[in-house]
């Protein structure tokens, strides 16, 4: 019995040894027609892309192919980085039917495994878009974004690499306003928020997220009349400091946006509240804008509100803000993907008047840096993790071009080639990057 066992272990042990050089072990070249850099804004011709064991290790025209390598044509394409989404809610999805787009009865109706694989799709999707990086901001039910990072970075599905928050962090019932049955009871409202009202509070929620899996802290800044003060922030980003991670807050007033970047939070979601004054504080202390621009089109928002969103881009931009490609897509279109749904967000900085490289970066090296991967992936260059798209246009003068993706390559695995998806790759019967990934 004791040999079976020991026979049985040393099998298993080598499943797991071959299992990640089946999946890794293929030498690639890709043969790219126009190599972009959207950290120059410029564009070099022919140059080969060399790619082992989800690694770019060579960069340049005139890299050698090593015999037996798989050669990838793009040389009719524009080869780029991943594209980022800053701020995005995968396992939440609202609709026109049943409820109306109403959020506040999608999260009742809708239970944290059915989320989880809609995170999936939404995922997929996304990829499929040329998103390889999304900060998914919290509202995942009871950690639905977890559950989505950890199948993608265990090798079970493909996806972007996911930064995700965990729970979002507020007073007494969150963004709800909620009966005191609800609320103290725990009924209704949660899991979609966690309660912290007082400091032991606020230290614990973080610790409960980072124990769950949370890469980044989001919190509700002014959610309620009294909302988190300077100094309660400054506890928030100093618990998250002791794991290494930054704190997203979520700004609903002019007073709370102030004192978040008093603060000196990492980032701000949404841009409402946000003017000349608070840009100029902003672009000052380095602050992260997530801005969650929403174009005007025939499913969402009005021309005025649109005009608002604009004027607010433009003069973030001209303020010189660091500013994040994010869209708080969280909702369904009938006939659009959620890439397809993100990517008309492009609409809105067209419409401020951001010239297309200056986008493009906004939408890659910002992205990495926000989401805190640019030492690790993003850029096109020896060392990174190959998360590599290709179009067929040329974004540097015609951003739309990011519309039309025709090749992903995420960790060096070709999930897209020709427009076509083709994922068989991705999938794993049993975690090919080790089991206790969270």
């Amino acid at each position: 019995m004791t040999t079976q066992r020991a026979l049985r272990r040393s099998v298993l042990a080598a499943f797991f040894v071959i299992l990640p050089m089946v999946a890794w072990g293929q030498t690639t070249a890709i043969h790219a027609g126009r190599l972009i850099d959207p950290e120059t804004g410029t564009e070099q011709q022919d140059q080969i892309i060399l790619v082992e064991e989800g690694s770019i290790v060579a960069v340049g025209p005139n890299v050698p192919v090593p015999n037996g390598a798989e050669e990838i044509d793009l040389s009719h394409l524009s080869v780029l980085p991943g594209l980022v989404d800053a701020h995005n809610h995968l396992a939440l999805t609202y609709k026109k039917d049943p409820e109306n787009d109403f959020y506040y009865y999608t999260y009742v109706q809708d239970s944290t495994p059915i989320r989880a694989i809609q995170a999936v799709s939404n995922g997929i999707q996304m990829l499929s878009s040329g998103f390889t990086i999304v900060r998914d901001m919290g509202n995942n039910g009871n950690y639905a974004d977890t559950a989505l990072r950890v199948a993608i970075e265990q090798g079970w599905i493909p996806g972007p690499t996911i930064i995700n928050s965990g729970l979002i962090i507020g007073g007494m019932g969150g963004q709800f306003w909620p009966t005191p049955e609800m609320a103290r009871e725990h009924d209704i409202v949660y899991p979609e928020y966690l309660d912290a009202d007082t400091e032991d509070e606020i230290i614990k929620a973080v610790r409960q997220n980072i124990l769950f899996g949370a890469k980044v802290i989001k919190i509700m800044v002014d959610a309620k009349p009294y909302g988190y003060s300077v100094e309660e922030m400054e506890l928030f980003i100093r618990e998250a400091a002791r794991a290494g991670m930054k704190v997203e807050g979520h700004i609903q007033t002019r007073a709370g946006a102030r004192r978040a970047i008093e603060a000196g939070l990492w980032s701000l979601a949404h841009s409402e509240v946000l003017d000349d004054e608070l840009h100029k504080m902003m672009a000052a202390k380095g602050i992260w804008r997530a801005g969650t621009e929403t174009p005007h089109t025939e499913y969402r928002g009005s021309a005025e509100g649109f005009d608002r969103t604009v004027a607010g881009l433009k003069n973030a931009y001209e303020n010189g803000v660091n500013l994040t490609f994010s869209t708080d897509a969280d909702y369904y279109v009938p006939g659009m993907t959620r890439g397809e749904l993100v990517i008309d967000f492009l609409e809105t900085w067209k419409a401020a008047g951001i010239p297309a490289p200056e986008i493009l970066k906004i939408m890659t090296v910002n992205g990495y840096a926000c989401s805190e991967t640019l030492d690790t992936r993003g850029l096109i260059k020896s060392g990174l993790a190959a998360d590599i798209i290709a179009v067929s246009g040329r974004p540097l003068e015609d951003i739309d071009a990011l519309r039309d993706v025709q090749f992903v390559m995420k960790d060096g695995l070709v999930f897209k080639k020709d427009g076509v998806v083709t994922p068989e790759k991705f999938f794993n019967a049993g975690p090919v990057n080790g089991w206790r990934i969270r």
